[in-house]
């Protein structure tokens, strides 16, 4: 989403190490910023780990990168290199089983139309054995829907001076209608999705097409299920919930199912208790006084809506919903072959910010690793080992229910360890406010802060690379970090631009407890970034605020940008133009942009049919940069994908060659 615009505002109280704190004690301070500073310029030339040196001075695989790069662009379209062409697909609001359209649908019509805020995506070829194998022709797209922007929603906003963050609200009270339209464009879409004659993609109607909302049943499952912190009034034990918020990035198990991510949910709840009455499970992740929509102002006080002001008011907690944020902040599973099953939040992953999760190639009989950041400033990457191991035919998502959930620690040597967050564990007892291995799931951040782990820039998407199980994290931006917090691993103060992490497991073996990390690219524009040549990026790879990141079967790495860019972008961001995405050899370190999106929008989410010669990506909130002004005299930044004066979209772009061959090649 666009800065500022419901992302979490730092946090973090723990004095915890960044990494200088943890050197020599006589270190003199400028000692310090000097070796962590040439930490970084060291490791992206490869020198502080071996391996990535070797890889660093290997030649470019011969077509890894086979485009001309596009250039920056602030128009009003998807630009693609020339031989390319696109074809816009289930912009928000088109049906699944439903017919009106976005804007002047109810909600009930939009539970069965795709969501707004298009995000993390897969695509499921359609026999349902592999999620990576079989058809590449006909498939179930599944993709999530981060957050909504309300004056694009609701036709009555139309005209009036409402900004990105505006509700329609009249004498503090909401229209139900509108609260219930605003739950069901969240969540996650399943449509199934074919090629037509002539190359073209269109939905198919098929039972298994549905959606998942904001007010979907859910169950709670691993070790929080039944705990006293999820125990509400709507499940007095403990083992359910309604609904998945502000999903952003995604997982695809080896089971072949979908793993939808809650984000930035903190936002949608209030609590006006005074402290010390707030717990730390609220203020520790940023729940506050106001929500960002207000669903609880709805008129009538229905508990579907009321549920969202989590403020004390029974004796009990099964008598009012202050234990309702702690059901948000999971990793959520959905199995998009069965509609009738109910979606299942895994618990033993960790309750935080979650910014996708991606999996460590699998082996049988060894136990299932996957890697998932708290998108926040200052906050955590963190990893997960099963307990049990992965067997081919017979696993399932109860291997995420049972295992150890591990917090990154970057040493300023080009190290890293994976501390244990388990209850009884090191600083994670009693006397330090744990109570039990729920407990400290329910409040992962604040178990990370007891731990020691290192404050990262914003993690958002990781990637693992299949071919050498090299793991990949971008650390989007951070502005607050102060000059005496910068370390190896964040080496710049006020980091407006961003950068890309990368490690190796030691002995290539992903469950171990040590690591060694290197930076790929500090980005920026040519005055402000390093490639991993030592180099400045060029005219034809700069890019800032990197935020999506994927793997494609060629090795190829896909980034993605999220900034406020584009014709009205000023300061550091003047001259970066439209968000866009780029694609990145990880030998080499070339870089090459490849897309860039229209006008006020993200570029997120990335997948391509299995034989590579198919891509999709999705654009989220076109025109979010619309000023109030603007929007009230229908001057939109942004009218994509249906142009003309019409309300831009989220939307899915379909990307082909026109040789028919793979893409990025």
């Amino acid at each position: 989403m666009p800065e500022g615009l419901g992302e979490e505002s730092p946090c973090n109280p723990s004095a915890n190490p960044t990494l200088e704190q943890v050197l020599e004690a006589g270190a003199s301070r400028r000692g310090v910023m000097r070796g962590a500073l040439l930490t970084a310029v060291g490791t992206l030339f490869g020198t502080s780990v071996p391996s990535m040196a070797a890889r660093a001075q290997t030649p470019a695989t011969q077509g890894l990168l086979g485009f001309k790069a596009v250039p920056i662009s602030t128009r009003d379209t998807v630009t693609v290199p020339e031989g390319y062409r696109t074809q816009v697909l289930i912009p928000a609001g088109t049906p699944i089983s439903g017919a009106a359209p976005s804007a002047a649908g109810s909600g009930t019509d939009q539970a069965r139309q795709i969501g707004a805020g298009h995000d993390g995506m897969h695509f499921f070829p359609i026999e349902g054995r592999s999620p990576y194998e079989g058809s590449s022709q006909d498939a179930l797209l599944v993709l999530n829907h981060e957050w909504v922007e309300p004056r694009f929603l609701h036709v009555a906003m139309s005209g009036r001076p409402f900004d990105s963050n505006a509700v329609p609200m009249k004498d503090g009270v909401r229209e139900p209608e509108d609260v219930q339209k605003e739950i069901d464009a969240h969540g996650v879409s399943i449509v199934r999705i074919r090629k037509q004659a002539g190359g073209v993609w269109a939905v198919a109607r098929d039972p298994r097409n549905r959606r998942i909302t904001g007010a979907t049943p859910i169950e709670i499952a691993g070790p929080v299920r039944g705990s006293d912190l999820v125990k509400t009034k709507h499940s007095p034990d403990g083992t359910r919930t309604r609904g998945t918020l502000n999903n952003c990035a995604h997982g695809v198990t080896p089971w072949n199912t979908y793993l939808t991510c809650e984000e930035n949910w903190a936002g949608y709840f209030k609590n006006t208790d005074q402290r010390p009455a707030q717990p730390r499970e609220h203020s520790r992740y940023g729940v506050r006084a106001r929500s960002r929509y207000g669903w609880e102002l709805a008129r009538g006080g229905d508990d579907a809506f009321a549920r969202f002001d989590a403020s004390r008011k029974g004796a009990a907690p099964t008598q009012d919903y202050r234990n309702e944020p702690n059901t948000f902040g999971w990793v959520v599973e959905i199995n998009p072959w069965d509609p009738e099953s109910t979606p299942i939040k895994r618990t033993a992953l960790g309750r935080f910010a979650h910014e996708g999760v991606v999996f460590a190639p699998t082996v049988a009989g060894r136990p299932v690793v996957c890697y998932s950041g708290d998108d926040a400033p200052f906050e955590y990457i963190y990893k997960f080992v099963s307990a049990r191991p992965y067997q081919p035919g017979s696993a399932s998502g109860a291997l995420l229910d049972d295992g150890t959930l591990y917090v990154a620690k970057f040493n300023d040597d080009g190290s890293g360890d994976w501390l244990p967050l388990v209850f009884r564990q090191g600083r994670l007892i009693p006397e330090n406010g744990f109570t039990s291995q729920a407990d400290v799931l329910v409040n992962t951040r604040s178990a990370a802060d007891a731990v020691g782990a290192t404050k990262m820039d914003r993690p958002e998407w990781g990637a693992v690379d299949a071919n050498t199980g090299e793991v990949y994290f971008s650390l989007t931006n951070n502005a607050g970090r102060r000059p005496d917090e910068v370390n190896g691993a964040n080496p710049r103060a006020r980091n407006l631009y961003g950068h890309i992490v990368r490690w190796n497991e030691a002995r290539n073996d992903p469950t171990s407890r040590t690591f060694r990390w290197s930076i790929f690219v500090l980005a920026g524009d040519p005055a402000n970034s390093k490639g991993l040549n030592g180099r400045p990026l060029t005219a034809d790879s700069f890019f800032g605020s990197p935020d999506g990141l994927w793997f494609d079967r060629q090795g190829r790495l896909w980034i993605q940008t999220d900034y406020a860019g584009g014709a009205s972008a000023s300061g550091p961001y003047a001259g970066f133009g439209n968000c866009q995405m780029l694609a990145a050899d990880p030998k080499s370190g070339e870089i090459r942009r490849f897309l860039v999106g229209p006008r006020g929008q993200e570029i997120t989410g990335v997948t391509t049919t299995p034989d590579g010669r198919t891509m999709f990506v999705n654009v989220q909130h076109p025109g979010g940069d619309t000023s109030a002004e603007d929007f009230a005299a229908g001057r939109f930044t942004s009218h994509w994908p249906d142009g003309g004066n019409a309300l831009p979209r989220s939307a899915t772009v379909v990307i082909t060659r026109n040789d028919g061959g793979v893409i990025g090649g």
